[in-house]
C-alpha cells in the first residue's frame, strides 16, 4: 500500500506531461507557469514556495527535532533512483516516517529529490539570507491519515517535505556516493536505475536536526498545490565539486535518442514573497544575521568547483 502511495506521489508530482512544463524556454519555465497552470499563479494566493528565509523572524520554543523513524535503519527490497525530465528522484518504498517538531501527525515518507543549478550558477531552491546553495534536496513524506495522494493535495498540512541545502567541498561524500555512482544509468529523461537501501539519515545534517526554519507553502512544481509543511534546515551537507559535477554537466532533461540532447541545468522556481505568512525559526536555530552571508561571494567550494571544471575542459581540448 505505501509503495503504491510512493507511485501515486511520484504522478502527483509529475501531475501533467512532462512537456508541458519546464526550466529552460520562456513559454514554459517557472515564471510562465501561471500561465499554464492556475494553481501555479503567485498573484493568486499567498503560500507559494520557496521562500527566502532572510532570519529575521520569530523563534518557536516548541519546534524541537522532529522524529525520524527509520532512517537510521537499512530497509529492505529496492529503491528506484529514475529521472523524470525534471529532477532526479529517488523512490524509497516503505518503513520510514516522520513526526513531531510541530508537525499535525505522522507523515510516511515516500521519495527525495534534487533541485541544482549549473556550471556556473547556484541552483536550491530556497534561499538562506538571500544565499542560494549550490544545490537542495527535498525529502517528501504524506500524512498518514491520507488513503492517497490526491486526498493528500486537498489538505493545507497534507505533505511534509524536508529541504536541506547542499554545499561543496574538496572530499567526495561517501555517503551521497550510493546516489551519486548511479546517476550515469539516469542520464537521460525516463530512465531507472535500482539503488540498494542506506540509512537515509546519512543524508541529512544529523548533527544539526534541531537547526530548522518551518513555515507552511506548496509544491515547488507543477501543480504547485499549496499543501505543504516546510522544514527547511539551516545547516547544509557537503559534497565534492565531482559529485556536484555528475548533475549540473550530466543530466539531461530529454530522452536518449534525442535529436537534440538538453542538459537539465537550473531546475529551481524563482523566490516568492512571504506575504503575511508565519516564517519561525526552530528553538535551536542559530538566527544570526549575515551568518548565511549576505549578498556575499560564492562559496569557496563553488569557485573550486569552477577552478578545477576549467582546469578538466582545458585539458580535454
Amino acid at each position: 500500500m505505501k509503495r503504491r502511495a510512493a507511485v501515486l506521489l511520484l504522478l502527483a508530482l509529475s501531475f501533467v506531461e512532462a512537456d508541458d512544463y519546464c526550466y529552460d524556454e520562456p513559454y514554459c519555465d517557472p515564471y510562465a507557469w501561471g500561465d499554464l497552470f492556475h494553481s501555479c499563479h503567485p498573484l493568486l494566493d499567498e503560500h507559494h514556495s520557496p521562500i527566502d528565509l532572510d532570519l529575521h523572524m520569530s523563534r518557536d520554543s516548541s519546534l524541537d527535532a522532529l522524529t525520524l523513524d527509520g532512517f537510521e535503519e537499512v530497509q529492505g527490497g529496492h529503491w528506484t533512483l529514475q529521472n523524470d525530465g525534471h529532477s532526479v528522484v529517488l523512490s524509497v518504498g516503505s518503513g520510514m516516517s516522520v513526526s513531531g517538531g510541530g508537525l499535525p501527525g505522522q507523515y510516511h515518507t515516500l521519495q527525495l529529490h534534487f533541485h541544482w543549478g549549473s556550471p556556473s550558477t547556484n541552483g536550491s531552491e530556497h534561499t538562506l539570507d538571500s544565499r542560494r546553495f549550490p544545490m537542495e534536496m527535498h525529502v517528501v513524506n504524506m500524512k498518514s491519515t491520507h488513503p492517497n495522494v490526491s486526498a493528500a493535495l486537498d489538505d493545507p498540512t497534507g505533505l511534509a517535505v524536508l529541504g536541506i541545502f547542499i554545499d561543496v567541498v574538496y572530499a567526495d561524500n561517501v555517503h551521497f556516493s550510493s546516489i551519486s555512482q548511479k546517476l550515469s544509468s539516469v542520464a537521460h529523461k525516463g530512465q531507472e536505475a535500482k539503488v540498494k537501501p542506506f540509512p537515509l539519515m546519512n543524508l541529512l545534517p544529523r548533527h544539526n536536526l534541531s537547526q530548522y526554519y518551518r513555515y507552511h507553502g506548496s509544491l515547488t512544481t507543477p501543480p504547485c498545490s499549496q499543501a505543504v509543511l516546510w522544514t527547511v534546515y539551516e545547516v547544509p551537507v557537503y559534497i565534492s565539486w565531482t559529485q556536484l559535477a555528475q548533475f549540473t554537466s550530466q543530466i539531461f532533461s530529454t530522452e536518449e535518442d534525442a535529436e537534440q540532447v538538453t542538459p537539465l541545468q537550473n531546475n529551481f522556481r524563482h523566490i516568492h514573497p512571504v506575504f503575511s505568512r508565519e516564517v519561525s525559526a526552530s528553538r535551536d536555530a542559530r538566527l544570526l544575521p549575515g551568518a548565511a552571508g549576505r549578498a556575499g561571494p560564492p562559496s569557496v567550494g563553488l569557485m573550486l568547483f569552477h577552478f578545477v571544471l576549467l582546469g578538466l575542459l582545458s585539458r580535454a581540448f
